[in-house]
């Protein structure tokens, strides 16, 4: 749930500033990314710690899970909130990140 919640924040952070702040200076942007990336590395680094500490997650394993929320979550936010279309090659990543949890999660 916190890789879930730090995502969302991660994500506007990251790309939310292209459309709110499209007209605004670049390091106008770039501060304002920042103090919402607070937000994300405040519950980042604690669902990181529980992951590999209480869990038993390898460091491999929490970031392959951390590049499937970030698709799960950029994807209807690119969509939704950007209003860019859906594409198929969103499909095919999911298809390769899938593969990637098989291999990272296989215990081989």
């Amino acid at each position: 749930m916190l890789l879930l919640c730090s995502n969302v924040f991660m994500t506007f952070a990251w790309y939310g500033h292209l459309k709110n702040l499209s007209t605004s200076p670049w390091y106008v942007a770039a501060l304002i990314s920042w103090a919402i990336a607070l937000f994300e590395y405040l519950l980042q680094v604690p669902a990181n710690r529980i992951g590999n500490a209480q869990a038993g997650l390898s460091v491999s394993q929490l970031k392959i899970m951390q590049e499937v929320i970030t698709l799960t979550i950029f994807v209807p936010f690119a969509v939704l909130y950007l209003k860019e279309p859906f594409k198929l090659d969103y499909l095919w990543a999911a298809v390769c990140l899938m593969g990637a949890v098989y291999f990272i999660f296989r215990g081989g």
